[in-house]
């Protein structure tokens, strides 16, 4: 006998029902990370090509998360949540970074010039392990000389698992690097590399040759690319469905139910206006994978406003049909500056229409008369031909010579 299966609702034991269920978030993860597992299994067994690197000794915890399939939760909502798309990613902590490994590779790209923030980096006082992973420090202006065709941006975007940079100039590098960039998963995170404006921090370094820009001090520094590494991104568009990353396939079902509650709520605070009222579901799935529902709204509107009574709503489709057509029924049609312009134009259209049918007809008949006149003309030649048998033949004067007489 098959077992009798439970129906996804939004309603939980106790408290409010606007919260995610954390028992569905961790079961629904545990069966996304099964399902990716066996298709990787299946696809690996399928091919016919045999992989020519050595095993690795190392725990499948190690293996980096860029590496890995990644996982991703789709929350979709009533309402735009912006109306214009921004070019500044947000960010949300998270309590299971994304790169957790330390083998994976930093590009930090900087507000001109960069060596001030080398210069920083290599001080004694920034953290060991993190200057290791950031392999390269690059000025926006060397990101414009040197990075103009696909082929270089390609090979910048595989030399790094991740990149970061400068908030001050985050807005400026999607014109600078294209959509080989900002078309996939490694899109540059901000992170603030100027000192805090608080008192009793460490102070600024403020390097000569940095035309008075400020540069955070090495622990803030540190402490601000930590941060990033640890967050998740969060990029807004006018639409109601946004995709955020919270894990991968090498992550365990109890990591990715921390993470994505902790960006629901993130969310939830920061980004969704309006709160929970304005959310209409939150799924989770892979990058080949079915979604599956982590919370479903019981109502599709945002506020009881939004929900019209029987003949507003009867009201509002027939408004909404008769837009843009022609009123029949002998009713007025509302006045509008482009109609009227239309029906100048249609006016303007049917007058010269009529003078040039009446320029055509007075030529027709100039022609007919004087076509009559030639005709005319050409039987009276032909009558007085008749009349006068002699008319028209050359007449040839003789003039009369006297004769002279021989002599005797």
């Amino acid at each position: 006998m098959a077992s009798e299966s439970t129906t996804l609702t939004t309603r939980v034991e106790s408290g409010s029902p606007y919260q995610l269920e954390k028992s569905q978030v961790l079961k629904a993860s545990a069966a996304l990370l099964r399902h990716i597992k066996s298709e990787s299994k299946r696809k690996a067994l399928e091919s016919n090509t045999k992989s020519l690197l050595p095993a690795s000794d190392e725990s499948s915890d190690e293996i980096d998360a860029v590496e890995s399939e990644p996982v991703w939760l789709v929350l979709t909502t009533k309402k735009h949540v912006v109306d214009q798309k921004r070019l500044k990613p947000g960010k949300i902590p998270l309590p299971h970074s994304l790169y957790k490994s330390t083998s994976s590779t930093i590009c930090l790209i900087t507000a001109d010039p960069q060596r001030a923030f080398k210069d920083t980096i290599a001080q004694p006082s920034f953290p060991v392990t993190l200057a290791s992973q950031i392999t390269r420090v690059i000025g926006i202006e060397k990101v414009a000389k040197r990075y103009k065709s696909f082929e270089s941006r390609r090979q910048l975007l595989s030399e790094h698992d991740l990149f970061l940079a400068d908030d001050r100039i985050i807005t400026r590098l999607p014109k600078l690097l294209g959509k080989i960039f900002y078309g996939g998963s490694k899109r540059p995170m901000p992170v603030n590399l100027q000192p805090y404006k608080r008192k009793g921090d460490a102070a600024s370094t403020i390097p000569k040759d940095s035309g008075g820009k400020l540069v955070a001090s090495p622990i803030q520094f540190a402490k601000e690319v930590g941060t990033a590494i640890s967050c998740a991104q969060i990029h807004l568009s006018p639409s109601t469905t946004t995709s955020i990353r919270v894990g991968s396939s090498t992550f365990t079902a109890q990591q990715i139910a921390e993470n994505v509650d902790a960006v629901v709520e993130g969310m939830v605070k920061k980004y969704v206006s309006k709160g929970w009222r304005n959310i209409r579901s939150i799924h989770i799935k892979g990058p080949n994978t079915m979604a599956l529902p982590l919370w479903l709204a019981s109502e599709l509107w945002q506020q009881e406003e939004d929900v019209l009574e029987d003949e507003e709503a009867k009201a509002a489709l027939e408004l909404a049909s008769q837009k843009g057509r022609k009123r029949k029924g002998g009713e007025e049609e509302i006045e509008t500056p482009q109609r009227k312009a239309k029906q100048t134009k249609r006016v303007e259209d049917s007058d010269l229409s009529v003078e040039m049918a009446e320029r055509r007809a007075k030529l027709r008949q100039q022609k007919i008369e004087a076509k009559a006149e030639v005709d005319g003309e050409v039987e009276r030649k032909k009558k007085s031909k008749k009349l006068d048998p002699d008319a028209g033949k050359i007449r040839v004067k003789t003039k009369k010579v006297k004769a002279i007489p021989a002599s005797e």
